[in-house]
């Protein structure tokens, strides 16, 4: 399987030597789980955009430090793009800004939380049972760093997993759309490194709390499991 990464945003650059940039990320995640997989990378941002979709058999959009509303030209050009790829029902993940982004492009909506900044781990109860999910988990933890989140989701979404912080954690539309609010593809040094770099606009008390839940496990793997089983269905959901 090829996936193709719409890549929508760059670490910082005092950050890459350490951490590597978002696509590095992904790739070493999906890898771990299954070495096989081939990526080709898009830079959204400088508006690279597949040719044709057949060029990779599934497409993820990543992160961003941008919102799903800011007025840029190639936010524009992406949010039309997820049209066209749920129109022809091609495999399509999206993480973080990715998946506020399907939410917005598919008739949802993605605004400022009232709850504020998302840091550090992150709970949520999985609120669905389906043959991908496996292994299958009625709790799970992931990374998380937002602002906004999807407050209400596009019609024909079924909702995956929640949170009291964040309702709409995790949603799916039929076997080809699947999103995540929260970053599987983050290791636990970078996310400290975000909020060390944010800590006078988080305020001491998100800052601290975010810090503390370091200490708890997160199920990225498993996730990328989820996701990875998803793409790889025989059947409809």
């Amino acid at each position: 399987m090829k996936i193709g990464i719409l890549q929508c945003d760059s670490t910082m650059e005092q950050f890459r030597a350490d951490h590597g940039n978002y696509p590095e990320m992904f790739i070493s995640l999906f890898q771990s789980v299954d070495p096989d997989l081939e990526f080709n990378i898009y830079d959204i941002q400088a508006e690279q955009f597949p040719q044709i979709s057949e060029e990779c058999d599934a497409y993820l959009i990543t992160g961003s430090r941008f919102s799903v509303y800011d007025d840029e030209p190639w936010i524009r050009k992406l949010e039309e793009y997820v049209l066209t790829l749920h129109n022809s029902r091609f495999p399509l993940l999206g993480i973080c800004f990715g998946h506020q982004m399907i939410a917005r492009a598919l008739g949802g909506k993605t605004e400022p939380a009232q709850q504020g900044w998302g840091v550090g781990v992150q709970n949520y109860q999985t609120v669905s049972t389906k043959k991908w999910i496996q292994p299958a988990l009625k709790q799970f933890s992931l990374l998380a760093s937002h602002k906004d989140q999807v407050t209400e989701l596009p019609a024909g979404a079924e909702l995956i997993a929640e949170s009291e912080f964040c309702p709409n954690a995790a949603f799916r539309i039929d076997n080809h759309i699947l999103t995540f609010q929260g970053h599987p593809e983050f290791q636990k040094k970078y996310s400290k490194a975000l909020m060390q770099l944010r800590e006078k606009i988080l305020g001491p008390e998100v800052f601290e709390g975010g810090m503390k839940s370091l200490e708890q496990t997160i199920q990225a793997q498993q996730i990328t499991n989820w996701m990875l089983n998803f793409l790889g269905q025989d059947e409809p959901c």
